[in-house]
Parts: structure tokens; C-alpha cells; sequence
């Protein structure tokens, strides 16, 4: 059976490690319980970078996602994709997804987006207007976990992401710094780009060992860490 959801765009993609097994494992078994699966055309794996070195980013893992999510925008943009779905493979389709998606579905298929965050955190209160809520250009999200964008603004991104990669770090026009931070200057130069957000979220993050992240010790792999992780998930 087909999800409503994820038909709305014409590609999902979804960012993975090769050797991430897990997660990809993970990711499959998310979208085998909304009656989807990647089957290489409609929904398919985009293989993720992971850089050597940091260069001028906060971290190897920071730097891996910024040129992971700029090489798939390059893929979509090449693939001519008219609406995007980006995912990164710790993606949830959780309680809140089964309770909402619908109606946040209803919303946007009557809603002129160019840019829709389906799982997102605002540093700022984002009032809601109804399932999805136009996010002002000058309000930033944190995550880019799960973001819808349309074939114009991908075209646009690219080149504004590979800019910020020429820049020097804490540069005043932007430059080097976590992808979900990109999107935010990306939407500030480029305030007629139409935001969206579904209110509340729909699409949350899985709890996993993170690659940008990575923790040490016994939260890494432990068998009480995985538990947690379950029951975790378990509740989102």
C-alpha cells in the first residue's frame, strides 16, 4: 500500500553512510510500516560523505552532512526533480507522524511552498496557523532531517551552498557551518522563498549513534544504550 505522504513529492531521498548499515536497516524497516520501501526510482538511497578532515567545519561529521546534502541537491537538480523529500537515514515516523500526517498532507496539497520542514526545532516560537505554519524568514530551525524543497529553490541552494564552502569560517556573508544552519542563511538572503512547517512535526529523529556527533563510552553500543534507544523510539 502506497503512503499518501511520501507520493506528495515526486522523490524521496535519503542520506546514508554506506557503512551504516544499521541505519539503513533502521530507515527500511520505518518506511516498510508506512507501506513505502526504497526501490531506486520514487525512493532511493543517496550514499553520504565522510571527509577525511574537518577543514573549516566544526567537526568531520558536520562537514560529511553539509557536502552530503549539497551532492544529493547536485542529484535532484541533475535528475530534474520537481519536489524533493530529503531525509537522513535516523528519520522517525513516529505517534505524531500516524496522528497528523493527513492533515498536514491536506494542507499542503492547497499551500504555494517552495521550502516545507516536515520534522524541525525553532530557537524562536513559531505561532501556529493550522497544520503547516509559514516560518518567517529571520526565525531559524535546527535539524534539516526531514525537509521538502522544490525544484526552483534546489537550483538556488546549490550555489549558495558552494559559496559558503569557499568562505572562511565565521565569515559575515556565511561560511563554513552546520547544514540545518546553511538552510537558515540560505532563507534570509532569499526571503521570497515560501516556508512551511508542519505544526506540530511530523517526521522526528530516531534515536541512533550519530556520525556528526559521535558519543564514547557506554552510550555508544552498550546493550542498556540500545534499550534506551528502543524505548525511545518506542514513545516518539
Amino acid at each position: 500500500m502506497p503512503n499518501a505522504f511520501l507520493d506528495r513529492f515526486s522523490r524521496t531521498m535519503i542520506i546514508n553512510l554506506p557503512d551504516r548499515y544499521d541505519r539503513r536497516q533502521e530507515i527500511e524497516a520505518e518506511l516498510r510500516q508506512q507501506g513505502a520501501a526504497i526501490d531506486g526510482e520514487r525512493i532511493s538511497l543517496f550514499p553520504a560523505m565522510r571527509p577525511e578532515t574537518a577543514g573549516a567545519f566544526p567537526s568531520i561529521g558536520a562537514r560529511g552532512c553539509f557536502l552530503s546534502h549539497l551532492n544529493l541537491l547536485k542529484a535532484a537538480r541533475d535528475s530534474s526533480v520537481k519536489t524533493l523529500l530529503l531525509l537522513e537515514d535516523d528519520a522517525h515516523f513516529g505517534r505524531s507522524f500516524q496522528r497528523f500526517h493527513r492533515v498536514v498532507l491536506d494542507a499542503l496539497a492547497t499551500t504555494e511552498w517552495d521550502i516545507f520542514y516536515a520534522g524541525h526545532r525553532a530557537l524562536a516560537e513559531l505561532v501556529p496557523t493550522g497544520p503547516v505554519t509559514r516560518v518567517p524568514p529571520d526565525l531559524s530551525l535546527l535539524t534539516a532531517h526531514a525537509v521538502g524543497f522544490r525544484q526552483p529553490v534546489i537550483a538556488r541552494a546549490i550555489p549558495f551552498l558552494e559559496a559558503m564552502l569557499e568562505r572562511p569560517q565565521g565569515s559575515p556573508q556565511g561560511g563554513p557551518m552546520h547544514v540545518d544552519g546553511a538552510y537558515n542563511w540560505m532563507r534570509r538572503a532569499h526571503p521570497a522563498f515560501r516556508t512551511f512547517a508542519a505544526t506540530p512535526q511530523i517526521i522526528t529523529q530516531r534515536a541512533s549513534q550519530s556520525d556528526i556527533t559521535p558519543r564514547t563510552g557506554w552510550r555508544a553500543g552498550s546493550p542498556i544504550a540500545n534499550v534506551l534507544r528502543r524505548l525511545r523510539n518506542h514513545l516518539a
